[in-house]
């Protein structure tokens, strides 16, 4: 039985590696694959594998890019950094999902799950439920906003925005540079439109970008303090019920 990681971080490889010999040591890693090019390469020179731990998003492209080179695919079990918000509504559709950093049990389930469908094959990812899949972790999400600053529209690129923060029914832009301006958005619009990777919703007032997290403080009821640049002039709290996917989407 074999299997082939696809993961352009070598640490991360490796320890998956680690961890799939340690829970199934009948399970051979054929291949260790860190690009899209280097995945397309592999495939065209090997004979497939038994099974597939597919990185969602890589430096040169996404995985999905390596198979769609393939007429046909083993079982996949895909691995993403993308928080749990990103991935609502996928679990079900694949054979298994982990999540970084991974979490041992999470793997040992999923393998798990992998055995089952050689006696199960209806659980295996159909065409259909692949390419829902695709869709989600390829959409193309709000690059710049367009902001009225008096007479004048300004464009905002998303790299330069620190923070959302509603305040009296009002969302507020904070760039980096401190400079605030009003937006004809709400929060929930926002979580829907901005990339999961960069930004991520705390509580009910803040969607923060990850560059603007300064510091993270241990704060009463299980939950987490922020300091954020730029500096806020209330209390920026994660809640309790944010707080175990914050720390994942921080890779704490």
């Amino acid at each position: 039985m074999t299997a082939v990681i696809v993961e352009d971080e070598n640490i991360a490889s490796k320890r998956l590696a680690n961890l799939i010999e340690e829970l199934a040591p009948e399970i051979k890693i054929a291949g260790q694959i860190t690009s899209v090019e280097n995945g397309r390469h592999w495939f065209e020179n090997n004979p497939l594998p038994d099974l597939i731990f597919l990185d969602i998003q890589l430096n040169d492209g996404y995985g999905f890019d390596i198979l769609d080179t393939l007429e046909d695919h083993p079982p996949i079990i895909f691995t993403t950094a993308y928080n749990e918000y990103a991935i609502r509504g996928f679990k079900y559709n694949g054979l298994d999902y982990l999540l970084k950093p991974i979490d041992k049990k999470d793997l040992k389930n999923a393998l798990a799950k992998y055995k089952k469908s050689f006696i199960r094959p209806d659980t295996l990812i159909e065409d259909a439920k692949f390419e829902r899949i695709k869709n989600l972790f390829t959409k193309e999400y709000k690059r710049r906003f367009m902001i009225k600053v008096g007479n004048q529209f300004n464009t905002f690129n998303v790299d330069d925005i620190a923070y959302f923060k509603s305040h009296e029914g009002v969302i507020f832009l904070h760039s980096h540079t401190g400079k605030q301006y009003p937006i004809e958005y709400t929060i929930d619009q926002l979580e829907e439109i901005l990339d999961p990777v960069h930004f991520f919703r705390i509580n009910r007032k803040f969607m923060i970008s990850v560059k603007a997290v300064v510091e993270i403080h241990s704060y009463f009821n299980s939950r987490l303090l922020l300091k954020l640049r730029p500096m806020n002039d209330e209390q920026v709290i994660v809640s309790r019920e944010r707080t175990s996917n914050f720390k994942k989407w921080l890779d704490l």
